[in-house]
Protein backbone atom coordinates (compact mmCIF):
# COMPACT_ATOMS: atom_id res chain seq x y z
CA UNK A 1 0.00 0.00 0.00
CA UNK A 2 1.25 3.37 -0.64
CA UNK A 3 1.61 6.47 1.47
CA UNK A 4 -2.12 8.21 0.30
CA UNK A 5 -4.09 4.39 0.68
CA UNK A 6 -2.39 4.19 4.13
CA UNK A 7 -3.48 7.99 5.43
CA UNK A 8 -6.76 7.17 3.57
CA UNK A 9 -7.14 3.81 5.66
CA UNK A 10 -6.10 5.85 9.30
CA UNK A 11 -8.55 8.46 8.47
CA UNK A 12 -11.03 6.23 7.42
CA UNK A 13 -10.64 3.74 10.72
CA UNK A 14 -10.31 6.90 13.11
CA UNK A 15 -13.67 8.49 11.20
CA UNK A 16 -15.66 5.58 11.97
CA UNK A 17 -14.52 5.15 15.49
CA UNK A 18 -15.44 8.78 16.16
CA UNK A 19 -19.25 7.86 14.52
CA UNK A 20 -19.36 5.35 16.26
CA UNK A 21 -18.21 6.37 19.80
CA UNK A 22 -21.69 6.13 21.30
CA UNK A 23 -22.62 2.56 20.17
CA UNK A 24 -18.50 1.62 21.48
CA UNK A 25 -19.06 3.38 25.27
CA UNK A 26 -22.46 1.00 25.31
CA UNK A 27 -21.28 -1.67 23.87
CA UNK A 28 -19.06 -4.80 25.17
CA UNK A 29 -15.37 -3.78 23.39
CA UNK A 30 -13.73 -1.02 24.46
CA UNK A 31 -12.15 1.67 22.02
CA UNK A 32 -8.73 0.09 22.15
CA UNK A 33 -9.95 -3.34 22.21
CA UNK A 34 -11.32 -2.40 18.14
CA UNK A 35 -8.27 -0.91 17.13
CA UNK A 36 -6.42 -4.14 18.67
CA UNK A 37 -8.36 -6.23 15.87
CA UNK A 38 -8.15 -3.56 13.72
CA UNK A 39 -4.31 -4.25 13.97
CA UNK A 40 -4.81 -7.60 13.50
CA UNK A 41 -6.89 -7.63 10.34
CA UNK A 42 -4.15 -5.63 8.67
CA UNK A 43 -1.44 -8.25 9.80
CA UNK A 44 -0.47 -11.97 8.84
CA UNK A 45 -3.45 -13.45 10.48
CA UNK A 46 -5.67 -11.97 7.70
CA UNK A 47 -5.17 -9.61 5.10
CA UNK A 48 -1.19 -9.43 5.46
CA UNK A 49 -0.92 -5.94 4.41
CA UNK A 50 1.25 -4.31 7.41
CA UNK A 51 4.34 -6.36 8.82
CA UNK A 52 5.70 -4.96 12.28
CA UNK A 53 7.96 -6.70 14.88
CA UNK A 54 8.41 -5.32 18.19
CA UNK A 55 11.43 -6.75 18.94
CA UNK A 56 12.61 -5.53 15.59
CA UNK A 57 11.58 -1.82 15.88
CA UNK A 58 12.00 -2.10 19.47
CA UNK A 59 13.60 1.04 19.90
CA UNK A 60 10.85 3.00 18.12
CA UNK A 61 8.41 1.00 20.14
CA UNK A 62 10.47 2.13 23.39
CA UNK A 63 10.50 6.16 22.39
CA UNK A 64 6.91 6.14 20.86
CA UNK A 65 5.64 4.26 24.67
CA UNK A 66 7.57 6.41 26.50
CA UNK A 67 5.63 9.41 24.96
CA UNK A 68 2.63 8.18 25.63
CA UNK A 69 3.44 6.70 28.72
CA UNK A 70 3.99 10.66 29.81
CA UNK A 71 1.19 11.89 28.43
CA UNK A 72 -1.40 9.34 30.17
CA UNK A 73 0.59 10.31 33.33
CA UNK A 74 0.69 13.71 33.32
CA UNK A 75 -3.23 13.45 32.36
CA UNK A 76 -3.38 10.94 35.29
CA UNK A 77 -2.29 13.25 37.73
CA UNK A 78 -3.76 16.29 36.90
CA UNK A 79 -7.23 15.01 36.89
CA UNK A 80 -6.59 14.24 40.74
CA UNK A 81 -7.81 16.58 42.84
CA UNK A 82 -8.75 15.13 45.89
CA UNK A 83 -6.28 15.89 49.03
CA UNK A 84 -2.98 14.08 49.17
CA UNK A 85 -4.14 13.23 52.70
CA UNK A 86 -7.33 11.52 51.24
CA UNK A 87 -7.93 7.84 52.58
CA UNK A 88 -8.06 6.93 48.47
CA UNK A 89 -4.57 7.56 47.91
CA UNK A 90 -2.87 4.98 50.28
CA UNK A 91 -5.09 2.67 48.90
CA UNK A 92 -2.84 3.46 45.67
CA UNK A 93 0.06 3.19 47.63
CA UNK A 94 -0.70 -0.17 48.97
CA UNK A 95 -1.72 -0.64 45.38
CA UNK A 96 1.45 0.69 43.78
CA UNK A 97 4.00 -0.55 45.71
CA UNK A 98 3.15 -3.51 48.17
CA UNK A 99 1.02 -5.10 45.82
CA UNK A 100 2.68 -4.73 42.97
CA UNK A 101 5.84 -6.39 44.49
CA UNK A 102 3.71 -9.50 45.40
CA UNK A 103 2.48 -9.63 42.21
CA UNK A 104 5.92 -9.40 40.65
CA UNK A 105 7.12 -12.32 42.81
CA UNK A 106 4.73 -14.35 42.48
CA UNK A 107 4.86 -14.00 38.49
CA UNK A 108 8.49 -14.60 38.27
CA UNK A 109 8.36 -17.19 40.38
CA UNK A 110 5.44 -18.84 38.31
CA UNK A 111 7.57 -18.00 35.20
CA UNK A 112 10.87 -19.88 36.29
CA UNK A 113 9.32 -23.44 37.68
CA UNK A 114 6.21 -23.18 35.47
CA UNK A 115 8.07 -22.20 31.89
CA UNK A 116 11.69 -22.71 33.08
CA UNK A 117 13.20 -19.46 32.55
CA UNK A 118 16.35 -18.31 34.37
CA UNK A 119 15.86 -16.16 36.89
CA UNK A 120 17.02 -12.56 34.89
CA UNK A 121 14.57 -13.59 32.52
CA UNK A 122 11.71 -14.62 34.96
CA UNK A 123 12.46 -11.69 36.93
CA UNK A 124 11.99 -9.32 33.81
CA UNK A 125 8.65 -10.92 33.17
CA UNK A 126 7.37 -10.29 36.75
CA UNK A 127 7.96 -6.62 36.21
CA UNK A 128 6.95 -6.03 32.61
CA UNK A 129 3.64 -7.59 33.47
CA UNK A 130 2.51 -6.55 36.87
CA UNK A 131 2.08 -2.93 36.63
CA UNK A 132 -1.29 -1.65 35.54
CA UNK A 133 -2.39 0.51 32.74
CA UNK A 134 -2.87 4.13 32.89
CA UNK A 135 -3.06 4.56 29.09
CA UNK A 136 -5.88 1.83 28.86
CA UNK A 137 -7.79 2.07 31.66
CA UNK A 138 -9.71 5.27 30.77
CA UNK A 139 -13.10 3.68 31.61
CA UNK A 140 -12.17 2.85 35.04
CA UNK A 141 -9.60 6.11 36.04
CA UNK A 142 -11.38 8.88 37.22
CA UNK A 143 -12.99 11.05 34.58
CA UNK A 144 -12.53 14.52 35.85
CA UNK A 145 -11.39 16.67 38.08
CA UNK A 146 -14.69 16.44 40.05
CA UNK A 147 -14.38 12.67 39.88
CA UNK A 148 -13.67 11.57 43.35
CA UNK A 149 -15.11 8.39 43.11
CA UNK A 150 -13.16 6.12 45.31
CA UNK A 151 -12.44 3.14 43.18
CA UNK A 152 -11.57 4.79 40.17
CA UNK A 153 -9.02 7.42 42.40
CA UNK A 154 -7.43 4.42 43.95
CA UNK A 155 -7.28 2.64 40.49
CA UNK A 156 -5.71 5.80 39.05
CA UNK A 157 -3.22 6.24 41.60
CA UNK A 158 -2.16 3.00 41.32
CA UNK A 159 -1.52 3.35 37.85
CA UNK A 160 -0.11 6.65 38.36
CA UNK A 161 2.57 5.72 40.40
CA UNK A 162 3.36 1.84 39.38
CA UNK A 163 5.28 1.61 36.52
CA UNK A 164 7.76 4.22 37.76
CA UNK A 165 7.79 1.56 40.77
CA UNK A 166 8.18 -1.38 38.57
CA UNK A 167 11.12 -0.48 36.87
CA UNK A 168 14.07 -0.28 39.24
CA UNK A 169 12.95 -4.89 39.65
CA UNK A 170 13.61 -4.48 35.86
CA UNK A 171 16.49 -2.82 36.03
CA UNK A 172 17.42 -5.64 38.84
CA UNK A 173 16.66 -8.61 36.07
CA UNK A 174 18.96 -6.82 33.55
CA UNK A 175 21.99 -6.17 35.89
CA UNK A 176 21.66 -9.99 36.85
CA UNK A 177 21.42 -10.98 33.32
CA UNK A 178 24.52 -8.73 32.47
CA UNK A 179 26.31 -10.81 34.64
CA UNK A 180 26.81 -8.34 38.29
CA UNK A 181 26.85 -10.74 41.39
CA UNK A 182 23.46 -10.46 43.87
CA UNK A 183 25.45 -8.94 46.96
CA UNK A 184 25.27 -6.95 49.95
CA UNK A 185 27.08 -4.00 47.97
CA UNK A 186 25.44 -4.58 44.55
CA UNK A 187 21.86 -4.19 46.38
CA UNK A 188 22.82 -0.89 48.11
CA UNK A 189 24.27 0.66 45.32
CA UNK A 190 20.71 -0.48 43.16
CA UNK A 191 18.44 0.38 46.19
CA UNK A 192 20.19 3.59 46.50
CA UNK A 193 20.21 4.50 42.74
CA UNK A 194 17.02 3.22 41.22
CA UNK A 195 14.89 3.02 44.36
CA UNK A 196 14.90 5.68 46.65
CA UNK A 197 16.85 8.19 43.55
CA UNK A 198 14.62 7.20 40.71
CA UNK A 199 11.43 7.45 42.82
CA UNK A 200 11.68 9.76 45.41
CA UNK A 201 13.94 12.14 42.88
CA UNK A 202 11.13 11.68 40.22
CA UNK A 203 8.34 12.76 42.24
CA UNK A 204 9.55 15.66 44.19
CA UNK A 205 11.17 17.44 40.89
CA UNK A 206 7.81 16.66 38.89
CA UNK A 207 5.97 18.17 41.84
CA UNK A 208 7.88 20.95 41.43
CA UNK A 209 8.26 22.02 38.21
CA UNK A 210 4.43 21.14 37.91
CA UNK A 211 3.94 23.63 40.52
CA UNK A 212 5.77 26.04 39.80
CA UNK A 213 4.81 26.18 35.87
CA UNK A 214 1.59 26.78 36.60
CA UNK A 215 1.91 29.51 39.25
CA UNK A 216 3.99 31.30 36.59
CA UNK A 217 1.62 30.12 33.76
CA UNK A 218 -1.47 31.74 35.80
CA UNK A 219 0.39 35.13 36.75
CA UNK A 220 1.18 35.94 33.12
CA UNK A 221 -2.30 34.98 31.68
CA UNK A 222 -3.92 37.13 34.54
CA UNK A 223 -1.56 40.04 33.91
CA UNK A 224 -2.70 39.94 29.75
CA UNK A 225 -5.79 39.16 30.07
CA UNK A 226 -5.38 36.35 27.56
CA UNK A 227 -7.80 33.67 27.33
CA UNK A 228 -6.07 32.49 23.64
CA UNK A 229 -5.70 28.46 24.06
CA UNK A 230 -2.30 27.41 24.74
CA UNK A 231 -2.24 23.74 24.00
CA UNK A 232 1.84 23.81 24.41
CA UNK A 233 1.70 24.15 27.78
CA UNK A 234 1.05 20.61 28.50
CA UNK A 235 3.33 19.47 26.03
CA UNK A 236 6.28 21.53 27.89
CA UNK A 237 5.59 20.43 30.96
CA UNK A 238 5.17 16.55 30.00
CA UNK A 239 8.55 17.26 27.81
CA UNK A 240 10.26 19.29 30.24
CA UNK A 241 9.94 16.91 33.33
CA UNK A 242 10.46 13.28 31.83
CA UNK A 243 13.16 14.25 30.04
CA UNK A 244 15.07 16.55 32.60
CA UNK A 245 14.19 13.61 35.15
CA UNK A 246 15.61 11.17 32.82
CA UNK A 247 18.56 12.91 32.26
CA UNK A 248 19.67 13.03 36.22
CA UNK A 249 18.66 9.57 36.28
CA UNK A 250 15.82 9.30 38.14
CA UNK A 251 12.10 7.92 36.75
CA UNK A 252 10.80 10.13 34.38
CA UNK A 253 7.39 8.45 34.40
CA UNK A 254 6.93 9.21 38.42
CA UNK A 255 8.04 12.72 37.37
CA UNK A 256 5.24 13.17 34.31
CA UNK A 257 2.59 11.86 37.01
CA UNK A 258 4.26 14.24 39.56
CA UNK A 259 4.09 17.10 37.32
CA UNK A 260 0.23 16.87 36.72
CA UNK A 261 0.01 16.67 40.32
CA UNK A 262 1.99 19.95 40.54
CA UNK A 263 -0.35 21.70 38.76
CA UNK A 264 -3.16 20.43 39.93
CA UNK A 265 -1.92 21.63 43.47
CA UNK A 266 -1.04 24.99 41.91
CA UNK A 267 -4.90 25.26 40.60
CA UNK A 268 -6.07 24.43 44.40
CA UNK A 269 -3.84 27.06 45.86
CA UNK A 270 -4.79 29.61 43.64
CA UNK A 271 -8.56 28.99 44.02
CA UNK A 272 -8.36 28.95 47.78
CA UNK A 273 -6.15 32.15 47.62
CA UNK A 274 -8.57 33.89 45.06
CA UNK A 275 -11.98 32.12 44.98
CA UNK A 276 -14.95 34.76 44.40
CA UNK A 277 -17.58 35.74 46.85
CA UNK A 278 -20.06 35.36 44.56
CA UNK A 279 -19.54 31.63 44.09
CA UNK A 280 -22.59 29.28 44.53
CA UNK A 281 -22.17 26.53 47.13
CA UNK A 282 -22.16 23.94 44.29
CA UNK A 283 -19.93 26.05 42.18
CA UNK A 284 -17.16 26.29 45.16
CA UNK A 285 -16.30 22.53 44.76
CA UNK A 286 -15.54 22.94 41.11
CA UNK A 287 -12.63 22.81 39.73
CA UNK A 288 -11.94 26.44 37.96
CA UNK A 289 -11.49 24.65 34.88
CA UNK A 290 -15.26 24.44 35.05
CA UNK A 291 -15.82 28.18 36.32
CA UNK A 292 -14.34 29.88 32.88
CA UNK A 293 -15.82 30.72 29.59
CA UNK A 294 -13.38 30.18 26.73
CA UNK A 295 -14.89 32.94 24.46
CA UNK A 296 -14.84 35.90 27.73
CA UNK A 297 -11.78 37.85 27.91
CA UNK A 298 -10.86 38.09 31.83
CA UNK A 299 -12.32 41.32 33.05
CA UNK A 300 -9.36 42.14 35.47
CA UNK A 301 -11.99 41.47 38.55
CA UNK A 302 -9.09 40.91 41.09
CA UNK A 303 -9.53 38.11 42.86
CA UNK A 304 -11.53 36.18 40.28
CA UNK A 305 -9.14 36.64 37.26
CA UNK A 306 -6.59 34.50 38.99
CA UNK A 307 -9.23 31.76 39.11
CA UNK A 308 -9.99 31.95 35.57
CA UNK A 309 -6.57 31.98 34.46
CA UNK A 310 -5.43 29.19 36.48
CA UNK A 311 -8.92 27.50 35.08
CA UNK A 312 -8.04 28.25 31.63
CA UNK A 313 -4.11 26.48 32.09
CA UNK A 314 -6.00 23.28 33.46
CA UNK A 315 -8.14 23.25 31.00
CA UNK A 316 -5.57 23.48 28.19
CA UNK A 317 -3.67 20.88 29.54
CA UNK A 318 -6.61 18.60 30.02
CA UNK A 319 -7.70 18.75 26.45
CA UNK A 320 -4.26 18.80 24.39
CA UNK A 321 -2.66 15.90 26.67
CA UNK A 322 -5.35 13.96 26.82
CA UNK A 323 -6.24 14.04 23.03
CA UNK A 324 -2.45 13.09 22.53
CA UNK A 325 -2.51 10.24 25.03
CA UNK A 326 -5.20 8.63 23.15
CA UNK A 327 -4.23 9.36 19.54
CA UNK A 328 -0.91 7.23 20.60
CA UNK A 329 -2.39 4.89 22.74
CA UNK A 330 -4.74 3.65 19.46
CA UNK A 331 -1.75 3.04 17.38
CA UNK A 332 0.20 1.32 19.46
CA UNK A 333 -2.98 -1.00 19.88
CA UNK A 334 -2.72 -1.43 16.28
CA UNK A 335 0.91 -2.10 15.93
CA UNK A 336 0.39 -4.47 18.85
CA UNK A 337 -2.73 -6.01 16.92
CA UNK A 338 -0.30 -6.71 13.77
CA UNK A 339 2.73 -7.85 15.74
CA UNK A 340 0.61 -10.10 17.76
CA UNK A 341 0.65 -12.61 14.86
CA UNK A 342 4.61 -13.07 15.54
CA UNK A 343 4.49 -13.53 19.23
CA UNK A 344 1.17 -15.63 19.80
CA UNK A 345 2.21 -17.77 22.78
CA UNK A 346 0.01 -20.30 25.04
CA UNK A 347 2.00 -19.94 28.06
CA UNK A 348 0.80 -15.82 28.00
CA UNK A 349 -2.59 -17.11 27.86
CA UNK A 350 -2.34 -19.65 31.14
CA UNK A 351 -0.10 -16.96 32.60
CA UNK A 352 -2.69 -14.58 32.19
CA UNK A 353 -5.19 -15.96 32.98
CA UNK A 354 -3.42 -17.20 36.75
CA UNK A 355 -2.57 -13.00 36.76
CA UNK A 356 -5.87 -11.98 36.62
CA UNK A 357 -7.82 -14.55 38.72
CA UNK A 358 -5.37 -15.45 41.32
CA UNK A 359 -2.19 -13.52 41.59
CA UNK A 360 -3.76 -9.60 41.15
CA UNK A 361 -6.50 -10.49 43.21
CA UNK A 362 -4.60 -12.32 46.38
CA UNK A 363 -2.41 -9.05 46.41
CA UNK A 364 -5.17 -6.62 46.14
CA UNK A 365 -7.02 -8.74 49.30
CA UNK A 366 -3.83 -8.96 50.97
CA UNK A 367 -2.65 -5.09 50.91
CA UNK A 368 -6.05 -3.45 51.91
CA UNK A 369 -6.92 -6.17 55.22
CA UNK A 370 -6.79 -3.41 57.00
CA UNK A 371 -7.33 -0.63 54.51
CA UNK A 372 -11.57 0.01 55.53
CA UNK A 373 -12.78 -0.54 51.98
CA UNK A 374 -15.99 -2.42 51.18
CA UNK A 375 -15.68 -6.21 50.06
CA UNK A 376 -16.96 -5.65 46.73
CA UNK A 377 -14.70 -2.61 45.89
CA UNK A 378 -11.72 -4.83 47.16
CA UNK A 379 -12.81 -7.39 44.56
CA UNK A 380 -13.36 -4.89 41.61
CA UNK A 381 -10.03 -3.10 42.33
CA UNK A 382 -8.46 -7.11 41.98
CA UNK A 383 -10.05 -7.50 38.86
CA UNK A 384 -9.42 -4.44 37.04
CA UNK A 385 -5.74 -4.27 36.34
CA UNK A 386 -5.85 -4.49 32.80
CA UNK A 387 -1.87 -4.28 31.46
CA UNK A 388 -1.06 -2.46 28.42
CA UNK A 389 1.30 -0.09 26.60
CA UNK A 390 3.29 0.28 29.82
CA UNK A 391 4.20 -3.32 29.52
CA UNK A 392 5.40 -2.34 25.74
CA UNK A 393 7.54 -0.34 26.86
CA UNK A 394 8.78 -2.55 29.51
CA UNK A 395 9.48 -5.29 27.05
CA UNK A 396 11.98 -3.06 24.62
CA UNK A 397 13.40 -1.39 27.33
CA UNK A 398 14.59 -4.90 28.26
CA UNK A 399 15.71 -5.28 24.42
CA UNK A 400 17.37 -1.87 24.12
CA UNK A 401 19.18 -2.69 27.04
CA UNK A 402 20.91 -5.75 26.34
CA UNK A 403 18.34 -8.18 27.50
CA UNK A 404 18.45 -11.12 24.23
CA UNK A 405 17.85 -14.87 23.37
CA UNK A 406 16.08 -17.66 23.29
CA UNK A 407 14.68 -17.28 26.58
CA UNK A 408 13.88 -13.41 25.94
CA UNK A 409 12.11 -14.48 22.85
CA UNK A 410 10.17 -16.68 24.65
CA UNK A 411 9.18 -14.13 27.86
CA UNK A 412 8.70 -11.69 25.29
CA UNK A 413 5.95 -13.80 23.62
CA UNK A 414 4.36 -14.48 26.73
CA UNK A 415 4.36 -10.90 28.05
CA UNK A 416 3.20 -9.55 24.68
CA UNK A 417 0.33 -12.49 24.60
CA UNK A 418 -0.75 -11.54 27.93
CA UNK A 419 -1.21 -7.92 27.56
CA UNK A 420 -3.45 -8.84 24.73
CA UNK A 421 -5.43 -10.70 26.96
CA UNK A 422 -5.69 -8.64 29.11
CA UNK A 423 -7.18 -6.00 26.83
CA UNK A 424 -10.14 -8.35 25.61
CA UNK A 425 -10.86 -9.88 28.75
CA UNK A 426 -10.50 -6.60 30.92
CA UNK A 427 -11.69 -4.34 28.40
CA UNK A 428 -14.85 -6.53 27.59
CA UNK A 429 -16.10 -6.83 31.51
CA UNK A 430 -15.21 -3.09 32.49
CA UNK A 431 -18.50 -1.62 31.23
CA UNK A 432 -20.80 -4.56 32.52
CA UNK A 433 -18.97 -4.78 36.54
CA UNK A 434 -18.73 -1.01 36.61
CA UNK A 435 -22.64 -0.81 35.65
CA UNK A 436 -23.98 -2.95 38.15
CA UNK A 437 -21.61 -1.22 40.76
CA UNK A 438 -22.95 1.83 39.66
CA UNK A 439 -26.64 0.20 40.22
CA UNK A 440 -25.67 -1.44 43.63
CA UNK A 441 -24.61 2.17 44.98
CA UNK A 442 -28.02 4.00 43.36
CA UNK A 443 -29.96 1.22 45.29
CA UNK A 444 -28.77 1.61 48.67
CA UNK A 445 -28.97 5.63 48.24
CA UNK A 446 -32.44 4.81 47.83
CA UNK A 447 -32.82 3.07 51.11
CA UNK A 448 -30.70 5.61 53.18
Amino acid sequence: MSFLAWTGAAGALLLLMSLASGWIHRGPVTSFGLFLIAGMLCGPWAFDVLHIDIVTHSEAVAHITEITMAASLFITGLKLRLPLQNNCWHTGLRLAFPAMLLTVGAMTLLAHYLVGLDWPIALAFGAIVAPTDPVLASLISVNDAQDDDSLRVAISSEAGMNDGSALPLLVLALLLFNGESLNGAMLAHWGAKEVIWAIGGGLVIGFSLGRLIGILATRLRNANGDVAPNDFLALALIALSYSLVQWLGASGFLAAFAAGLGLRRAELGVFRRHQPEDLSEDERVLPSEALVNPNKRLAHQGDSSMVKSIGFVVGDALSFGDTIERLLAAGMMVVLGVTLAQHWNLYGVLLGLVLFVVVRPLAVWLVTLRAGLPLGQRLLIGWLGIRGIGSLNYIAYAWTHGMEGPQMEIMTNMALTLVVCSVVIHGTTVSPLLNWRQRRLEALQRKV
